[in-house]
């Protein structure tokens, strides 16, 4: 007997998908497991501020890798112009994947439930018997772990314990990161890629009109877009490169042609060089070439590019190169030590409040999330090589801790970036989502996109 049943963990937008997949390829039933009361948005587009807008121009975030020109027709139904070529605003497009997600359902409505509720573990008894917080069950043939991001880690030194009231926010996304703050007040974001852009901005949306510190190890913040799609001559071929030939390389092509293009041209090949990678040329290109390519990969509208300059150019936001090493509570704030890159002194940066933004982890040894705690320390599942996440072969199979693909649990979005590298943006997760549905519905035989 085939699966007839999936139990989906993760309600956001890999977990939505995938759900709305199953139905479209008329396979098995599916039940949507979320934590929060809100299914179909997750973190990203459903917790956002209402001025933070996609990174990704509206013509490339169909949700449907078939269909390139769905959302941008949902868009113009509802009277946006020019939306092939727009920034929408992050919580519009939590709206456009939510109404996809109640569609479906809407459509066959005996083959998706939904529950919500805390997920805790998952034994395999002969079935996939998935185990809530309140000691309830639901039991499939199969389960998708699409937990999405994880909370970032503490960073080293900080002792959140140690530090009273509201000095430190360990969530970036809080909406209480700007309450209480004066304009005589110093914060530091740690962190300075798209996150610590978000918090800076909320920050200034709220009102704060006090200094912003941005502290990463390079100091690099994320590039713009160009504002027209900029052409040069692109490469046709994957690139057959070792890790350290391919670093010389991009800096070549980022010299002749620009960054942002070096990075561009090599994004259709990007998850198989990964793939056939060794695990030594992988840690030399997440060691020497990962913070240029992640700031010319992952960019940020024009306007919101426009908006940070501005907040720059007037001393409101300042971005330093550096690592803090301890943090002392006083009277008024937060004594930050830290050593700027380069030298070897400590330098005491005095602040206000402290928020972290140094992006999600995915080191499976280090996080304290129950249902991945537990499915590890069982063995169902390991660390890729990396400790960027869920180990998982090619088809989104997990690997336990013998090295053996599963054959009824799987995985998908970020956490799979060991395996995929790029699994983080909407065009690779609706590919991945696709797929893996195509393979539980027993379609994944036909060939093509489409049906």
């Amino acid at each position: 007997m085939g699966i007839e049943h999936v139990a989906i963990i993760g309600g956001g937008f890999s977990g939505a998908l995938q759900a709305i997949n199953l139905l479209r390829h008329e396979g098995p039933r599916a039940t949507l497991i979320e934590r929060r009361p809100v299914v179909g948005k997750g973190l990203a587009y459903g917790a956002a501020h209402p001025d933070h807008v996609l990174n990704v121009r509206a013509g490339n975030m169909s949700a449907l890798p078939d269909d390139s020109g769905h959302f941008v027709r949902w868009l113009e139904a509802r009277g946006v112009r020019e939306a092939p070529s727009a920034f929408i605003p992050r919580l519009t497009y939590g709206i456009y994947l939510a109404e996809q997600l109640a569609a479906a359902a809407a459509r066959a409505p005996d083959r998706l439930r939904i529950v919500t509720g805390e997920v805790t573990d998952v034994i395999h008894d002969g079935t996939a018997c998935v185990r809530f917080a309140d000691g309830t069950t639901v039991r499939a043939d199969a389960a998708v772990l699409a937990v999405g991001n994880l909370p970032p880690h503490t960073p080293p030194g900080l002792r959140p314990e140690t530090l009273p009231g509201a000095r430190y926010f360990g969530d970036p996304w809080d909406a209480d990161i700007a309450a209480g703050l004066v304009d005589t007040d110093r914060v530091l974001i740690i962190g300075s890629g798209l996150t610590a852009v978000d918090v800076a901005l909320m920050l200034e949306a709220n009102g704060f009109g006090g200094e912003i510190v941005a502290m990463s190890r390079r100091g690099l913040l994320p590039r713009p877009h160009d504002r027209a799609g900029a052409a040069w001559q692109r490469i046709n071929e994957r690139p057959k490169l070792s890790a350290s030939a391919l670093v010389r390389r991009v800096r070549d092509r980022g010299t002749a042609i620009g960054w942002r293009q070096a990075v561009d041209e090599l994004r259709p090949f990007t998850q198989a060089m990964w793939a056939n990678a060794s695990d030594a040329e992988r840690a030399r290109f997440l060691r020497h070439l990962r913070p240029w390519w992640d700031v010319h990969r992952h960019r940020l509208a024009p306007e919101v590019h426009d908006r940070l300059q501005a907040m720059i150019a007037r001393g409101q936001l300042q971005v330093v190169a550096g690592k803090p090493a301890r943090f002392e509570a006083t009277a008024t704030g937060v004594a930050v030590h830290w050593r700027p890159r380069g030298r070897d002194e400590e330098v005491v940066l005095p602040v206000t409040r402290i928020v972290n933004a140094i992006g999600p982890q995915g080191d499976l040894t280090r996080t304290a999330e129950p249902l991945l705690a537990s499915l590890r320390e069982r063995g169902l599942i390991r660390p890729d090589a990396a400790h960027l996440g869920i180990d998982v072969d090619a088809s989104a199979a997990t690997i336990d801790g013998g090295g053996r693909a599963s054959a009824w649990l799987y995985a998908l979005g970020p956490m799979t970036r060991g395996a995929f590298w790029e699994i983080v943006a909407v065009p690779d997760i609706r590919t991945q989502t696709w797929s893996l549905a195509r393979r539980l519905s027993n379609a994944h035989w036909v060939g093509g996109e489409g049906l």
